[in-house]
């Protein structure tokens, strides 16, 4: 059974899923193991999806401000809001790297009797700015399959016009996917 599953998660990933790695190469991961939020969906939702870890890695209070959907299985933040420091660049709290990220992601396999064989899907805000560096804090510890949602949540920013720099052109959000504000607390880090 695991072989006809591996088999057919390899065929589906390879045939369905066709997302373009970012241009960035900073939004890169050595996996090359991209999907858009759409494929993300349709591989947590198939027949196979109980086989994949799908995480959202925001900052909880950024999930509280700008949605959540209940198809991911757990929320492990990779950078962790920080109110004891100010980031004076940006105005705004300091973002630190989550120290348990990598041992939270080991256990919520082993909760889900999956093994770092199986698919994991990892999505933020934009696709990027935290997907692709969530994705590299995994490399070279046993992970085989992990999948960085490419437009993240919220999606990409209008580029002009009077909603110029509002998250409105892709994304799960933005994708008719399932999302909403309430959170599942179930799911949700709670230090």
């Amino acid at each position: 059974m695991k072989k006809v599953l591996a088999i057919l998660l390899m065929t589906t990933s390879s045939l369905a899923f066709s997302a373009e790695p970012p241009k960035d190469p900073s939004r890169q991961i050595s996996w090359g193991l991209y999907l858009d939020s759409k494929e993300a969906h349709a591989m947590k939702t198939s027949a196979v999806g109980s086989k994949v870890l799908f995480v959202d890695v925001r900052d909880p209070v950024e999930i509280m401000f700008t949605g959540f959907t209940d198809v991911v299985d757990i929320n492990i933040p990779f950078m962790i809001n920080n109110r004891q420091k100010w980031n004076s660049k940006k105005n705004v709290f300091a973002m630190e790297v989550n120290q348990q990220f990598e041992p939270l992601i080991a256990e919520a396999l082993k909760k889900q009797q999956l093994s770092k064989d199986d698919p994991i899907i990892l999505m933020c805000r934009s696709g990027g700015e935290r997907g692709a560096p969530s994705a590299k804090a995994l490399e070279n510890k046993g992970y085989k399959n992990v999948y960085v949602v490419v437009d993240g949540f919220e999606g990409d920013t209008v580029k002009t016009g009077d909603k110029k720099n509002f998250r409105l052109v892709n994304g799960w959000k933005n994708s008719n996917l399932p999302w909403g504000y309430k959170l599942n607390k179930a799911k949700m880090y709670q230090e």
